[in-house]
């Protein structure tokens, strides 16, 4: 695939007219902001390199770049940035298309991406747009700032405890998917957890009836437990163990799911809510291990605790309980 820069085409008049007359209804939209006010602000020769020089025409990678950070300000989904561009008025105007243009396909973004990762340029967007917004004074240079009392929020997606069984394991299996791939067809049903485990758990509902739930989080365990075992037998490469997804797999099934076995057969359970760790020690995200659930004050969030928090959490503990200055915990003597 090829690309030759071209410069940003001007918004078209008919665009132009009819975006502005629907904005005037209510909040004028972000992504006509930042054309307005930011203008070309990423230009295709800044991404030239992750493009060949034969080939049949790309999309314009700036315009894409800018398609990204909208679907990262709004939390849109590749489908639904797609769709945005094909049909929102918003989106048309900030790219400079006609009402009539057919947009792109969603797999078109994921493309981008992969393609700026292959070519190290993943923080070229945010560099671009970060010496935009400081030449225009939107922002200042960073300075110091206290987060000993303060909740440092984890980039990640809010995960229940189903859709971080099945997210971790599916996670797991892509690594072994790339790592082993075909250790990973002989050791497990490969075109069953195809199926179960291809799809991102934020892409599909779950079942609405909690008992189909229950049984779901059971089939998570199930499989969670046989993918352990099967990286654990002696057959198995001992370098596949030490994977760090394998070593979160094992941390996050250690916290959610309680195995019996017996000589007539294993039982799988989940844990009851009140035989879970602590938030501070609980896993959060199967992607950033340094994620936990935190409660201050009376609100819930996922970030990383920091020391005013330990400070808060340790206040809040039975007082026999809390901690000493070297770490320890203090029995009360009887």
């Amino acid at each position: 695939m090829s690309m030759q820069p071209r410069p940003w085409p001007q918004v078209p008049e008919l665009t132009a007219q009819v975006a502005r007359s629907a904005a005037a209804q209510g909040p004028y939209p972000l992504a006509m902001r930042v054309r307005d006010e930011l203008g070309d602000l990423f230009a295709d020769a800044e991404f030239a390199e992750t493009f060949g020089a034969r080939g049949r025409p790309g999309w314009s990678p700036g315009r894409l770049a800018l398609v990204t950070v909208l679907q990262f300000a709004e939390n849109l989904t590749d489908r639904a940035a797609a769709h945005r561009v094909r049909y929102g008025m918003d989106f048309k105007y900030a790219r400079g298309l006609d009402l009539d243009d057919p947009g792109f396909d969603a797999s078109v973004l994921s493309e981008f991406r992969a393609r700026l990762v292959e070519h190290g340029l993943e923080e070229k967007a945010l560099d671009l747009l970060l010496t935009a917004l400081k030449g225009r004074g939107l922002v200042k240079a960073g300075g110091k700032q206290r987060t000993d009392s303060t909740r440092v929020l984890a980039a990640v997606r809010d995960l229940n405890r189903l859709e971080l069984a099945g997210e971790t394991l599916r996670a797991s299996l892509e690594t072994l998917a790339c790592a082993a791939p075909d250790w990973l067809a002989e050791a497990v049903p490969a075109r069953e957890w195809a199926e179960r485990y291809g799809p991102r758990t934020n892409s599909w509902h779950p079942p609405a009836s909690k008992t189909r739930r229950e049984e779901l989080a059971l089939v998570y365990g199930r499989d969670g437990f046989t993918l352990l075992e099967a990286v654990h037998t002696p057959h198995a490469p001992a370098w596949l163990r030490e994977l760090p997804a394998l070593q979160v797999l094992r941390t996050v099934w250690l916290q959610c799911y309680h195995r019996t076995v017996t000589e007539a057969a294993v039982e799988v359970t989940r844990r009851e809510s009140g035989d879970l760790p602590p938030g501070r020690l609980r896993l959060a995200s199967p992607y950033d291990t340094d994620a936990r659930y935190g409660l201050k004050q009376g609100s819930c969030w996922t970030g990383r605790i920091t020391r005013g928090e330990r400070c808060s959490m340790a206040l809040t503990m039975p007082r026999s309980r809390r901690p000493r200055p070297g770490g320890r915990f203090r029995r009360r003597s009887r």
